[in-house]
């Protein structure tokens, strides 16, 4: 027996629909689904719940990240922990596989070898048919350098400690991981004698991101970011990475914590404000919730600030509220996300709350 692995935040029900339908007529059924929602908002998690719940060979795990970026590496890390198997395929719920995928999963499963596997993409109109696999047309194809889709052992990934835990938002996780295995002589092997699986049309979601603060957490150069650590690991000759607690979830009581806490402080954008806190305050805070919210300064906006600093006077130097954003939460990525946190950005975009408990 192997374990399908999805990663889902927030996605449409019909596409993960598709995707479940289409392991519902495996020829062979000797496979188990763990679904690892990675903190959905509460209308969508539970419509999920109750559609994943519905599937014989499916467990549906939710973990209570809604107020923390996105990370596919702790996602998939949180899945798992959760596998009983010994062989873990990662999947996708924009994945439509054919009727032989976990036949031809059980048939290659070797110890020293990840595969991974050639993908057919499919055209917006064309994604939104159901049809018998075979009778889908395919747009274009994925090449080598497509490494999402993988099958692995579980002993083998246990020894590096899964995904890499830092790497938040988008890329590199996939390659990553298939660095590190070969460094303890496991294989990368890429399959693309036939395509067992269709790619559902999506708009591109990293055309989304802005220089601007947004509502939506984003985090800027995060891509090159990712590629830089990708790259260190490399230069490093890591295989091993995270700490031991490697694939922990954020509670429920954890999350209520957080929440119900009232004791909030206020930090203006003023450059030493924020870098007191980010180097001392933040760092060295013990045995509690930190619970604080940035603002901007009302005197950055005031006719003497203004007059001051075209005279050339001593005014205070300040951080917007983007340059904060990102500063918070490459700290969060890098020092602090195995801790409970949230961070949210408020509608108006006047205001990021940021909670930790330490």
């Amino acid at each position: 027996m192997l374990t399908i692995l999805y990663p889902y935040r927030n996605r449409e029900t019909e596409r993960v629909k598709r995707s479940l339908d289409s392991l519902m007529e495996q020829t062979n059924p000797d496979f188990k689904v763990i679904f690892v929602d990675y903190g959905s908002n509460i209308s969508s998690a539970s419509e999920i719940k109750k559609l994943v719940s519905s599937y014989p060979f499916a467990r549906y795990i939710y973990n209570f990240s809604e107020l923390q970026p996105w990370s596919r590496a702790k996602a998939i890390n949180i899945g798992l922990r959760n596998v009983t198997t010994d062989y873990v395929f990662t999947a996708d719920v924009d994945m439509i596989f054919s009727l032989n995928f976990i036949a031809k999963l059980q048939e290659l499963k070797n110890p020293l070898k990840a595969y991974y596997f050639k993908v057919g993409f499919l055209n917006e109109k064309e994604s939104r048919t159901i049809k018998p696999f075979d009778n889908y047309t395919i747009d274009s194809s994925s090449g080598v350098g497509a490494q999402g889709l993988s099958l692995f052992s579980i002993e083998e990934i246990s020894k590096i400690n899964g995904y890499d835990e830092f790497l938040h938002f988008w890329g590199a996780e996939d390659i990553d991981i298939h660095n590190r295995l070969d460094r303890i002589d496991v294989e990368s092997v890429f399959y693309n004698t036939e395509i067992l699986m269709l790619h559902q049309w999506h708009k591109s979601y990293r055309r989304e991101e802005t220089d601007i603060l947004a509502k939506d957490l984003q985090l800027t150069n995060v891509v090159q970011i990712n590629h830089k650590h990708l790259l260190f690991n490399n230069e490093n000759g890591k295989a091993a990475v995270n700490n031991e607690d490697w694939g922990n979830g954020f509670s429920a009581s954890d999350f209520q914590e957080l929440k119900q806490d009232q004791t909030q402080k206020i930090l203006l954008n003023k450059v030493d404000v924020i870098t007191h806190f980010l180097f001392y305050e933040l760092p060295n805070f013990k045995n509690g919730i930190i619970n604080v919210c940035f603002v901007k300064d009302d005197f950055q906006e005031s006719l003497k600030y203004k007059i001051k600093k075209l005279l050339g006077k001593k005014v205070p130097k300040y951080y917007s509220l983007k340059e904060i954003n990102d500063m918070i939460l490459l700290h969060i990525i890098s020092f602090y996300h195995t801790s409970p946190y949230s961070y949210e950005v408020s509608d108006d975009l006047k205001k990021i709350t940021f909670k930790i408990k330490k």
